[in-house]
């Protein structure tokens, strides 16, 4: 499974890229923008092709999973621990983000997948994630019914090294986002998740 995050800021011919990963077999794209407003969400999202809604994961304005059919939710830990989801937990996929595997493995089923984070050293966050200690862990895994998917420093050389350590799919943000060619980089890593 690869994900990708969009980055929290606009980005040059976002939209644009969006369509082509998904095009190009991208699986789910979380819309990970905390600072955007109702109204630009409505834009960006009717930017989209609608084709593609389905695989849309909002992580604000929830409401809007009705007018455009999307039923993909994130919650961060914080809403999590708050119980947040709880009004969209029917009919609806939810997934959530934890940074331990204590926490992972204490996750119930209603959850369809998590990012566990920092697994390597952050390419968007420099400094981030240097001291992780998360794909050591890993092996420590007693949840079979939440999906991991591995976060942070994920690229063209660790894709293959966070599946073999036994993550079910890898999200991409930097390695898709500060490259000067987003599409190329998208497709170079979906083709190294798929040998």
């Amino acid at each position: 499974m690869i994900l990708v995050i969009t980055p929290e800021l606009k980005v040059r011919n976002e939209i644009d890229t969006v369509n082509q990963m998904f095009q190009e077999g991208l699986d789910l794209l979380h819309i990970r923008k905390p600072q955007m407003a109702l109204q630009e969400m409505i834009g960006y999202i009717n930017k989209i092709d609608a084709l593609f809604y389905p695989q849309l994961v909002l992580h604000t304005h929830y409401d809007l999973g009705r007018d455009f059919g999307i039923s993909r939710f994130h919650f961060r830990e914080i809403d999590r621990l708050e119980e947040k989801q709880r009004p969209f937990t029917e009919e609806n996929v939810i997934s959530t983000s934890v940074h331990d595997i204590t926490t992972y493995n204490a996750l119930g089923k209603e959850w369809e997948y998590t990012f566990i984070s920092p697994f390597f050293p952050s390419i968007s966050k420099k400094g981030y994630g240097e001291n992780s200690t998360v794909l050591e862990s890993i092996k420590h895994r007693r949840n079979l019914d939440v999906k991991l998917i591995a976060l942070g420093g994920i690229d063209l050389a660790h894709i293959q090294e966070a599946l073999d350590a036994g993550a079910d799919g890898v999200a991409l943000l930097g390695a898709v986002w500060e490259s000067e060619e987003p599409i190329n980089s998208f497709k170079k890593c979906i083709k190294n998740a798929l040998l």
